[in-house]
């Protein structure tokens, strides 16, 4: 066992159930040997992350909504550990019919959900937490193709995305000095239960597969091994950077005639 996360704490949002990448994260992160604690929003997820919990082995859970400044800072009243090292934020929302309609009919509320939760939350949560962050450490958030490429029935999430990845920059900058990193994965599209809300999805899957350097799309453990590589002393030199885990799609400009 490698435990390149050994001695560490490690905080993990958005772990819905065992098909999102969080859960393949925290799963990482608990093999290297982290002591992993996971967040809720809510009593209708608490059950399931309870579960997820139980099934991971981690230290514990903390019910945090982070639309909510008060209940972010009320979470981290209750850390049950003085000093934290890793962050992961896997949090993203936008409303259904924001990401099916276009994107020029995005409503104003729908715009600025899409960017709250999905964006400004990492803001919150890195504010909140940094302070917890006494020996350095590592935040790493989780982002996509389409902050920088226009990516069909993706729509207001790709901005919002763009944002995110615009927060990574300027977070880097502003907590470098603390000896804080701020990362984010651009990972390959995967079959998780909010990719299911993005209008013909699996044509997308079929196209990765088809066009990337490797001929296949991305698996949730790859995703994972980067997080723990940005949050190990491995990655102690990366910050303000996107990693892309994507089996190259991203390199590819139109595809080879056959």
């Amino acid at each position: 066992m490698s435990a390149l996360l050994d001695g560490k704490s490690a905080l993990v949002t958005g772990v819905a159930n065992k098909w999102s990448i969080a859960y393949a994260i925290a799963a990482a992160f608990q093999r290297e040997g982290a002591k992993v604690y996971l967040t809720y929003q809510g009593e209708r997820q608490q059950r399931t992350v309870e579960d997820i919990a139980a099934d991971l082995g981690v230290a514990g859970i903390l019910q945090c909504d982070v639309a909510s400044d008060a209940a972010i800072d009320e979470m981290v009243a209750r850390l049950p550990f003085e000093r934290l090292d890793a962050l992961v934020h896997s949090i993203a929302f936008a409303n259904r019919e924001d990401l099916s309609n276009p994107f020029s009919q995005t409503s104003r509320e729908g715009f600025a959900t899409a960017h709250d939760i999905s964006a400004y939350s990492l803001v919150a949560l890195s504010r909140a937490l940094g302070p917890k962050m006494t020996a350095g450490g590592s935040i790493t958030t989780l982002s996509y193709l389409g902050a920088v490429r226009v990516i069909p029935n993706y729509n207001v999430m790709g901005v919002a995305k763009a944002a995110l990845e615009a927060c990574v920059r300027y977070l880097a900058s502003d907590l470098g000095a603390s000896g804080i990193r701020v990362n984010a994965i651009s990972a390959g599209p995967i079959k998780t239960a909010s990719a299911r809300g993005i209008k013909d999805f699996s044509k997308v899957l079929d196209g990765v597969a088809a066009v990337s350097p490797l001929k296949r799309t991305t698996d949730p453990a790859e995703v994972a091994d980067s997080a723990v590589f940005l949050a190990s002393d491995l990655g102690r030199g990366v910050t303000g950077n996107i990693l892309y885990v994507d089996a190259g799609f991203q390199v590819m400009g139109l595809q080879k005639p056959e």
